[in-house]
């Protein structure tokens, strides 16, 4: 499944709707180790369809509200759903292998 890029109004939907778990990115294009994670997030789509990865840019407007709701102040921040309930919470660089494990995948 392909990573899906969210908004407030799409990242509330599916967290709170989703029957598959759910693991969302807040992330910059200017932050490196944000760019190092993307391939290592679209790997982890790709090896596991039955969990949905988004990406929500902090760069935009509309999300850095999103984001301070969140208690997000680092990036990359990643916030794991199970049921539309918040599971997990990461932040920094990993690969996709430290994914599987610290998200119990």
């Amino acid at each position: 499944m392909a990573v899906l890029h969210l908004n407030k109004e799409s990242f509330n939907k599916l967290t709170a709707q989703s029957e598959k778990a759910v693991l969302i990115d807040f992330w910059a294009t200017w932050c490196g180790p944000c760019q190092k994670l993307t391939p290592e997030l679209e790997a982890l789509s790709e090896a596991y369809p039955d969990l949905v990865v988004g990406k929500v840019s902090v760069e935009e407007p509309e999300n850095i509200q999103l984001a301070a709701s969140l208690g997000v102040n680092a990036i990359p921040a990643l916030f794991f759903y199970k049921n539309g309930k918040l599971e997990k919470q990461l932040t920094g660089y990993s690969t996709k292998d430290e994914l599987i494990r610290k998200l119990g995948l």
